[in-house]
């Protein structure tokens, strides 16, 4: 997921694309190293560490991403800039490479070739680009908007007597879900099943488990399909069928397929990492009940320093290139390490009002760069506010140093965030989240006893 790298938005203070001339690093030869595995409980635990080990090979590190399958990452801001905006070298179609990877491999869904817009180069990529971006116009920012409430409020009066939730589980995986799925015209019965394929893609943990991953999803897809084909509705996948560049069926499917993947498990991760670090950082111990940092803060601190899709772009040279330093071959698989590029250089101190901080590559950049970034930005950020709202005392139920990250070469993404919180009752009449300042107090208020703010983390 990065903000178009264009004129005006140039890098903060520090950043490498500042630097004249550019950083050299020595000549490498991929085939003659020994690739460092971007999977595993180690690279789980703290991959950064790994992001650091790689950028001792240059700008460009090879990895294996699961067993078998290797790739090249770029690991330096600059020269993810430069693939990133030179579709002239580099293609996005990974049919070449297909033929020498399993065909079983776990990273298969992830990076076999469709016909949509993410792996399509030129004139066939410009017309599906436009398919989603003219549809996604059609959805209003205060609809959407909408849209989360319900479904927040939906999710919290499931678990809002407990007093205690798995955000991940019961809150970040279903925001997203509920939302794609509505907005695709699907009903919210479909939910679960659309969680389960996206998140068994991205895990990638045994060929068996994508392979049944990638089946569940093409069926839901399929279904989807049939239902509009059947009755229009005013959904996004009408409206791509309805489109004027006339998508035909094999199109039509694939690039829902891709849309509503990237908007899903992507999108989940971004809120349960910023939501981490909202209740685990002192400097967001006020933000529940009106402080200086903000969900959107939060929000892009995460993109900075763990975004939620690490590692992705694939993209493959249209010929032998020497880049950065580095040989690579034609047809080679070569991704691009959003985080790894984005810590090149220090944060500390940018996040918060007025920081500028704009231009991580967290969305990509250049032609590919993520088309519909403001909607998935006000999905989060209306979602974490309806929480924080609801539950102003909520806090982790366990130490951040014991929280547990999945395994996967692709995302950033928690395995659990258990939190804990005054029990409340949303769903009786009048009730309204706690900042609603113009509400009259209800039965599912505090009293003036229980409704302090969380004290900060370093007090606990």
């Amino acid at each position: 997921m990065t903000s178009p790298h264009q004129p005006g938005a140039a890098p903060p203070p520090g950043c490498p694309a500042h630097a004249a001339p550019a950083q050299q690093y020595p000549p490498a030869q991929p085939d003659a190293q020994t690739p460092v595995k971007l999977y595993g409980p180690d690279f789980a635990a703290d991959p950064h560490r790994i992001y650091d080990q790689l950028r001792q090979y240059g700008a460009l590190a090879p990895v294996e991403i699961a067993p078998e399958v290797t790739a090249m990452l770029v690991t330096d801001y600059r020269a993810a800039l430069d693939l990133l905006h030179d579709d002239a070298t580099w293609s996005k179609d990974s049919r070449e490479w297909m033929t020498t990877v399993p065909a079983d491999s776990p990273v298969m869904p992830m990076l076999m070739w469709r016909p949509n817009i993410f792996y399509a180069d030129g004139p066939a990529h410009v017309r599906y680009r436009d398919v989603v971006v003219d549809s996604f116009k059609l959805v209003e920012p205060h609809e959407l908007r909408a849209r989360v409430h319900h479904a927040a409020d939906s999710l919290i009066r499931r678990f809002g007597a407990h007093g205690e939730v798995d955000l991940i589980a019961d809150y970040a995986r279903l925001i997203p879900l509920l939302m794609f799925n509505n907005l695709f015209g699907m009903p919210d019965s479909y939910s679960d099943r659309l969680i389960t394929a996206i998140g068994g893609m991205l895990d990638g943990n045994s060929p068996e488990e994508a392979a049944a991953a990638n089946e569940a999803y093409t069926s839901y897809i399929m279904e989807l399909v049939g239902m509009k084909k059947a009755e229009r509705g005013p959904d996004l996948t009408s409206w791509f069928m309805d489109h004027p560049n006339a998508l035909n069926d094999e199109e039509l499917i694939h690039n829902v397929i891709l849309t509503m993947g990237a908007g899903n498990e992507p999108l989940a991760n971004l809120i349960g990492n910023a939501l981490s670090r909202m209740l685990s950082d002192d400097r967001y111990y006020h933000t529940l009940s009106g402080g200086a940092l903000t969900a959107h803060d939060a929000l892009n601190e995460v993109l900075w320093n763990d975004p939620p899709l690490a590692n992705y772009s694939a993209h493959f040279p249209v010929r032998d290139v020497f880049f950065h330093g580095t040989w690579v071959r034609k047809g080679q698989l070569v991704m691009v390490s959003y985080a790894a590029a984005n810590s090149q250089f220090d944060t500390t101190g940018q996040t918060g009002p007025g920081s500028g901080g704009g231009s991580h590559l967290s969305w990509a950049a250049g032609p590919h760069a993520c088309p519909v970034k403001r909607h998935a930005l006000l999905i989060a950020t209306t979602a974490i506010e309806r929480l924080t709202a609801w539950l102003s005392d909520i806090e982790l139920a366990v130490d951040a140093s014991e929280l547990q990250w999945r395994n996967g070469a692709f995302h950033r993404a928690l395995a659990a965030l258990p939190a804990r919180f005054t029990p409340i009752t949303p769903d009786q009449a009048g009730a309204t989240p706690w900042h609603n300042r113009d509400s009259s107090p209800t039965s599912s208020t505090r009293s003036e006893a229980t409704s302090m703010e969380r004290p900060p983390v370093s007090a606990r």
